[in-house]
């Protein structure tokens, strides 16, 4: 259906600019109407531009012509792109713009001289085949920026067709490299896939009722129906995965060119390509890895993971036809697996960013499921939380990268790695994704041969993967219940050094700001801790790891403000004689200020209060902060007046719970709630109301969510009672849902 609307839309398209050209009375020679770009290609969507050149010979006036053609057009009500210009004005607009050269490699005559329309099309293939070595840096250089810019389409929530990365922008891309003649693609897989890209398209400009490339998620319901699809959920994973094909086309193709661009210019190639021998039945052909003569797949059940381990340690290309043809004829692996296969697997987990395009090969030829094929349960899969780059299955290989640049500070790498591959294998059902994850780590892990010590380990890292930065960010590593719960959920000091490194890995994975000096200090700092209570022998640390100088002007009564620059942002601490509401009256103050809290820890220190706010603003001024503070501590601001939530509350109502097993000395409080400005002070506000104080406090911010939790006291000191721990619970899901 949309491939016909397509032709319908292209001949309409012709037939009226054939009438425009000629009714203005268009030469016959010398100048001719030619498409270029989509248009040229008749792949016009419902609302696309024509995009139109008017070119002519040099010495022919069409200017005449150029001042009456577009009229009709414009008149009919076609969205128009134009330029006139002479042959030899083309030929210099190609060689200053590479989006010129594109759009031109697909013209196509329309009316005048179509002699003229053939010779522009010879002349700027020829041109960009002798130009091709020169020219494909910069085209790379574009391509990349334009990635950077736009995302990947497997993995944005708002996937943009056309420019992200694997688009059809991509798509067009590597048509204009294999017209290079210096590097080829599997014709028919672009071919379905792009022809798959613009059916998307067309039916989202159908649904939206207007020309645009992106898939807003109210639409996602109507293209499903529309392209015959179950639901919603099925429209994702189809153009995910034709994105993420796309990209595996575009990365094996410029590997590719790399190769090419490597050799000199003259470098004809041998009539057989040399081999290289890697391992047995493995080597290297022109930069990819493939099988030699020797290579016998249906008595060698090792030699998939061979090759990838192979392909991967080096950064090269499994060659996709290598790789299929192993999914189809390699003896199945024997449960449980040789000792070699388990370690090339391992190799190829810890291969570093060569992971990433065997690991893409794998998938795209369905090899992957021949050895793992519990992969299917997180393969596309969207996260719920808007915090993480990547699709799932995409964050889980991230993760391998990311953890094996940590595997010297481990004692059991091959734990490591494995543990990071299925740290996530539990998610896309409705039990809690590390919970359902241990059972299906624990038969992967006993498949693969590892001894049933190690098979408890994989399966513990994947259960408690979460308990470290969820613990050190939610809780008081001063109260000795918390490296208690930790290390009872470990056991063994083995299981919190492959769990510290694992933490890591997962946060680096998830985005760029995720692991922070602050969240990697908070984590640490727990590791250490926990390891004093597995080992009794180990000095434990410092009774208070935080304790800062009091300043001698605090001691006498005064505050003290301090700013000190952080990455993207600044660190603030504050130091005061410690009071009930002094938590409060600091948030108020950076509220105030529209300062962006990232992430905050507080405590109680003697008699003193300190607290250290990590803020998303450069270059704050400490004299200007300390007084504001006095300001609002002395009452000469209206905070609650001036910080009142006004419009449409937030969807999510805020979570607000009592956690009476999380420490025998304070009542903790935990709060989830929208990362809106004045959240802090709200509800210190509220407690302070209640004349709680707050022993420590731990912010922070996951993508839109606050996570912040307190651990209260009363005002005299001493543990709230059920009623009083009611009370605060109430006051501040209260002061939080309040507005107007």
């Amino acid at each position: 259906m949309t491939v016909d609307g397509r032709a319908l839309r292209a001949a309409e398209a012709d037939a009226l600019c054939a009438r425009a050209y000629d009714g203005c009375g268009g030469p016959e020679t010398g100048a001719a109407l030619v498409a270029v770009g989509g248009y040229g290609r008749s792949e016009l969507a419902p609302y696309s531009d024509l995009d139109v050149v008017l070119v002519s010979d040099e010495g022919i006036d069409v200017r005449s012509v150029a001042e009456q053609v577009w009229y009709p057009v414009w008149d009919s009500g076609a969205r128009l792109d134009h330029a006139v210009r002479t042959l030899p004005e083309m030929l210099t607009a190609a060689d200053a713009d590479l989006k010129v050269v594109l759009g031109l490699l697909d013209a196509r005559h329309l009316a005048g001289d179509p002699g003229l329309t053939l010779r522009l099309r010879t002349t700027m293939l020829a041109h960009w085949r002798r130009g091709a070595r020169e020219r494909l840096p910069a085209l790379r250089e574009l391509v990349r920026s334009r990635h950077e810019l736009a995302g990947e389409l497997a993995h944005l929530s708002v996937p943009d067709l056309k420019e992200a990365e694997g688009g059809l922008r991509d798509a067009t891309v590597l048509k204009a490299l294999v017209a290079t003649w210096l590097v080829d693609v599997p014709h028919g897989e672009l071919e379905r896939t792009r022809l798959a890209l613009l059916d998307v398209r067309d039916v989202v400009h159908e649904t939206a009722g207007r020309g645009t490339d992106r898939i807003a998620p109210e639409l996602w319901s109507d293209v499903a129906h529309r392209l015959g699809l179950s639901d919603a959920r099925a429209a994702q994973v189809h153009v995910r995965e034709l994105g993420r094909r796309t990209a595996h086309l575009s990365h094996l193709t410029w590997r590719r060119v790399d190769a090419v661009l490597a050799r000199p210019a003259s470098y004809g190639g041998a009539r057989r390509p040399a081999l290289t021998p890697l391992a047995p039945g493995v080597a290297l052909s022109s930069g990819e890895v493939v099988l030699d003569g020797r290579a016998r797949p249906a008595g060698d059940p090792a030699l998939l993971l061979r090759a990838a381990a192979a392909a991967a340690e080096r950064d090269v290309v499994l060659a996709p036809a290598t790789a299929a043809r192993l999914a189809r004829e390699c003896a199945p692996l024997p449960t449980p697996w040789p000792v070699e296969a388990r370690q090339l697997l391992v190799r190829m987990l810890a291969s570093g960013r060569g992971l990433l395009g065997v690991w893409e090969t794998l998938e795209e030829t369905g090899a992957l499921g021949s050895f793992l094929p519990e992969w299917e349960r997180v393969r596309l899969l969207p996260h719920a939380s808007a915090i993480h780059r990547f699709t799932v299955d995409r964050h889980v290989v991230e993760t391998c990268v990311a953890a094996s640049a940590l595997i010297r500070s481990v004692a059991r790498p091959d734990v490591l790695m494995v543990a990071a591959l299925l740290h996530d294998i539990g998610k896309g059902g409705l039990t809690e994704h590390s919970v359902a994850g241990e059972p299906i780590a624990r038969a992967v892990a006993e498949r693969m041969g590892f001894a049933p010590d190690a098979v408890d380990l994989v399966a513990r890292l994947v259960r408690w993967h979460l308990l470290l930065a969820e613990t050190a960010t939610t809780r008081d590593p001063d109260d000795p219940a918390t490296a208690e719960r930790v290390a009872s959920r470990l056991g063994a000091g083995e299981a919190l050094d492959l769990l510290v490194a694992l933490t890591e890995a997962d946060a680096r994975a998830t985005a760029p700001k995720a692991w922070s000096s602050w969240r990697a200090g908070l984590v640490h700092d727990l590791a250490r801790r926990t390891r004093s209570v597995l080992d009794p022998h180990e000095p434990p640390p410092a009774l208070v790891a935080d304790g800062v100088e009091v300043p001698r002007a605090v001691r006498r009564g005064s505050t003290s403000v301090a700013v000190e620059p952080a990455v993207d942002g600044s660190r603030v601490t504050v130091i005061a004689p410690d009071r009930v509401g002094l938590l409060a009256d600091v948030a108020a103050v950076l509220a105030l200020q529209r300062i962006p809290v990232r992430a905050a820890r507080a405590w109680s220190q003697g008699r003193f209060a300190v607290s250290v706010w990590e803020v998303g603003e450069a270059d704050l001024d400490a004299a200007v902060l300390r007084e504001r503070y006095e300001a609002v501590a002395e009452g000469k601001v209206d905070v609650a007046r001036r910080l009142r939530a006004t419009g449409p509350g937030h969807p999510l109502e805020p979570s607000v719970v009592v956690r009476p097993e999380a420490s025998d000395q304070a009542t903790v409080l935990e709060v989830r709630a929208a990362d809106q400005l004045g959240v802090i002070h709200r509800v210190c506000a509220a407690l302070a109301e209640l004349d709680m104080a707050v022993r420590s406090a731990h912010v922070d911010t996951l993508g839109p969510q606050a996570v912040d939790v307190f651990y209260l006291q009363e005002s005299a000191a001493g543990v709230l009672t059920d009623e009083r721990a009611a009370r605060a619970a109430h006051a501040v899901r209260a002061a939080l849902t309040a507005s107007g």
